[in-house]
């Protein structure tokens, strides 16, 4: 979404849309005296591709474009950023950061946080900071990018931002096997696994009903040659059906309400089966599940002591707010 509500509004609580990143730090900076805490922001105005050296394979955007619009301008160079989360034309820039989200293609590309090599940030105090730089090399020291991406804005809020990029592959295609039971799509996720396959998706859903069989999803990019031989060793193993990414929409929208869990990859299925057959999309291979089920327990442990510590430094007077834990 381009613009993305943080906290419940309070007494005295606001909203931020500035037309600059100055106008941003001045706000701040007055907010911070008044003590006033901010509750959300919108940075719409942030919304132009600020530099895109395609020769380079970097691009520099503004927290406020949509990764939609940034994708339709690289691939006028035939490039992208490999992230693919759901209903991008309505996610900005900043909130894919400040929420780490991430889509199928997560297994084989990694994260947004892989593709980040320069911040802009402004802090709580109205400070314009910046972080790492503009090309891929950058000079070694200590990496705070990655503790403002997923902080969801309690630390401070990206304005702008330098991404490597990767060409469009030549060719992408999906094949599906039909699992009647988690232990037989546990046997077909270890043998791909143990395989010399090269998935960017490997996906377990069930978006039908309790009697028809899940879907585990692999899916293969590359060059035509590339993909042609893992189709062909993918259906040795039991991906047979041809296959895509339409249950992403159909899981995806603003009408299903769901939950997200991340756990040990070795722990997914494990998971599941607690889950008494409610519909769910997993990353089989990173250990993300979606579910529209009952609330099962967050198996992670979050560093709590050393969040509040970040907090406090840059963060003293807590005008923003603190990151949430379920």
């Amino acid at each position: 979404m381009k613009s993305y509500r943080l906290t419940q509004a309070a007494e005295g609580d606001h909203r931020l849309k500035p037309a600059s990143i100055a106008e941003l730090a001045s706000l701040l900076a007055a907010d911070r005296t008044r003590m006033e805490k901010v509750t959300s922001f919108d940075l719409t105005a942030l919304n132009r591709l600020v530099e895109h050296k395609a020769e380079d394979m970097t691009a520099t955007v503004g927290a406020g474009m949509t990764l939609a619009d940034l994708q339709k301008q690289l691939a006028l160079n035939g490039q992208w950023l490999p992230v693919d989360p759901p209903q991008p034309e309505d996610l900005s820039i900043g909130a894919l950061l400040a929420t780490n989200v991430s889509g199928p293609r997560r297994f084989g590309y990694g994260t947004i946080r892989d593709y980040v090599i320069g911040l802009q940030v402004v802090l709580a105090d109205g400070r314009i900071i910046h972080s790492g730089g503009k090309v891929v090399k950058n000079v070694a020291g200590y990496d705070l990018m990655k503790l403002f991406i997923g902080s969801r804005g309690s630390l401070g809020i990206i304005v702008e931002v330098t991404f490597k990029v990767l060409p469009i592959p030549e060719t992408e295609q999906f094949l599906e096997a039909k699992c009647p039971s988690l232990d037989k799509a546990e046997k077909l996720i270890d043998g791909l696994l143990n395989s010399d396959l090269a998935p960017i998706v490997l996906d377990l859903h069930n978006m039908s009903a309790v009697d028809r069989p899940l879907s585990l999803v692999a899916g293969f990019a590359g060059t035509p040659d590339d993909v042609a031989w893992q189709l062909a060793k993918a259906a040795e193993l039991g991906f047979t059906d041809p296959s895509s990414l339409d249950y992403q929409k159909t899981f995806f929208t603003p009408a299903l309400s769901f939950q997200q869990r991340s756990v040990l990859p070795s722990k997914t299925l494990e998971v599941i089966r607690t889950l008494n057959n409610a519909p769910f999309v997993a990353r089989a291979g990173n250990g993300i599940i979606y579910h529209s089920g009952p609330i099962i327990p967050n198996y992670q442990e979050c560093p709590i002591k050393l969040e509040e510590r970040l907090k406090n430094e840059f963060d003293p007077k807590h005008i923003f707010p603190d990151l949430p834990h379920d």
